[in-house]
């Protein structure tokens, strides 16, 4: 190809035309993805965000599980027990706060 104006054109409409047909493969291969959850903590983790504030901190996941480990939080692909989403923390890990015990399980959840 000729290296002028015309040249250059073309070559800039095919990498133009490049991109929107990959962002159209890159759209459908993205439509089977499940959606992504809702960032509010109080939506994913329901009744056990007012829970977590009830508890006496420090506290380890097992005392956690003792406490709350029948109750269900929202994931990706369902519903699942506290016990399940803590059964990947050490017994004896440690949350200072609510507010660290919440992130903990919510940083479990999105494994």
């Amino acid at each position: 190809m000729a290296d002028d104006k015309s040249g250059r054109d073309k070559q800039a409409a095919d990498e133009e035309r490049r991109q929107r047909e990959r962002d159209m493969r890159e759209a459908r291969d993205r439509a089977d993805e499940p959606e992504p959850m809702d960032a509010e903590s109080s939506e994913r983790l329901g009744d056990l965000d007012e829970a977590l504030e009830g508890l006496d901190y420090p506290t380890t996941a097992a005392e956690l599980i003792d406490a709350h480990g029948d109750r269900k939080v929202e994931t990706q692909s369902g519903s699942t027990s506290v016990a399940e989403v803590l059964a990947e923390a050490d017994d004896d890990e440690s949350y200072e706060s609510p507010d660290d015990a919440r992130n903990r399980i919510q940083g479990l959840i999105h494994r």
